[in-house]
């Protein structure tokens, strides 16, 4: 079911792909948009986990530089049966994390040092667990590539309204065409993104549980990011919003409500959800890192 939402994902976006190129130049531009389409699908299924974390400037985490989070991190995995991802941080103030790669195998976790601060250590590892469901049910394929396509649409859009605006007769709309594919393709391009991520957190939120074996941990902790993300920008979030539907609470500001236009279901819709889990799921033990070394020194509170 995932790698045929995957291919959904990717026929949409290279039919908008198409369709943007015919507003802005006719046929010829929509045989110039299928090439950059193909171009830009491949280039995302290899490439754009790696994109994704540079335009975050996550930095990469070590067993050495966090032996704590690092150790939580690989419990978690074992109890999902998954190898163990890479991990990052992201240096920003707003609690926040998401996951992505292409598969288990190449998977990456990231979470931000905000989180690390606001979360105490069961909320952590509920959010950490969330973020291997999306792992294990191949989620961050679909996340990773719909931030990436859903970017160079946008792009697109604003290259034909910048630079071919005054050459009407390339399009058969004219310069209306332009503008109209400059401003509602990145609208039709979060609305593919809405159609595949909205549901998929509800489920990554039961299975998070499940690893954790904390359902409450985790709505806690949801309750938590949602408060401070509402007052905490994101500058790299609001920079590249195209990527929002990848993190576990949406990191732009405003956009929390549960309507059509939310990539993220409403916080308290979730929070009942888990609530309603609890008593289903057998509590784990507590996810606990092994004690430092009295010689041993943190550099922070997750080591």
């Amino acid at each position: 079911m995932n790698y045929f939402r995957t291919m959904l994902l990717l026929a949409a976006m290279t039919a908008l792909f198409m369709g943007v190129g015919y507003m802005l130049g006719g046929t010829g531009g929509m045989l110039i948009a299928l090439l950059f389409a193909i171009g830009t699908n491949a280039f995302a299924y290899w490439n754009s986990d790696k994109m994704v974390l540079r335009m975050y400037n996550a930095e990469p985490v070590t067993q050495a530089s966090a032996p704590d989070l690092y150790r939580m991190v690989a419990e978690l995995a074992r109890n999902a049966d998954l190898p163990m991802p890479k991990l990052y941080v992201l240096r920003d103030q707003q609690p926040n994390a998401f996951a992505t790669g292409r598969n288990p195998e190449n998977a990456a976790v990231a979470v931000t040092t905000g989180i690390m601060q606001v979360l105490d250590h069961d909320e952590l590892a509920g959010v950490v667990a969330h973020e291997l469901a999306h792992i294990k049910n191949r989620d961050t394929l679909t996340m990773t590539i719909a931030a990436t396509v859903a970017g160079a649409i946008s792009m697109l859009a604003q290259f034909g309204l910048f630079f071919g605006g005054n050459r009407d007769e390339r399009s058969p709309f004219g310069f209306v065409g332009v503008l109209l594919a400059a401003l509602l393709a990145p609208f039709a391009a979060m609305m593919i993104q809405m159609m595949i991520s909205r549901t998929r957190e509800y489920s990554a939120d039961r299975m998070g549980a499940q690893i954790c074996g904390a359902p409450m941990a985790l709505a806690s902790a949801l309750r938590k990011i949602s408060g401070y993300a509402a007052r905490i920008e994101m500058p790299d979030a609001e920079r590249n919003p195209a990527s929002a539907h990848m993190f576990i609470i949406n990191p732009l500001s405003g956009a929390r409500m549960d309507n059509l236009f939310s990539t993220h279901p409403n916080v308290e819709n979730r929070i009942r959800a888990l609530q309603e889990l609890q008593g289903e799921i057998a509590p784990r033990p507590s996810v606990r890192p092994s004690p430092l070394p009295k010689t041993g020194r943190r550099s922070g509170p997750w080591g």
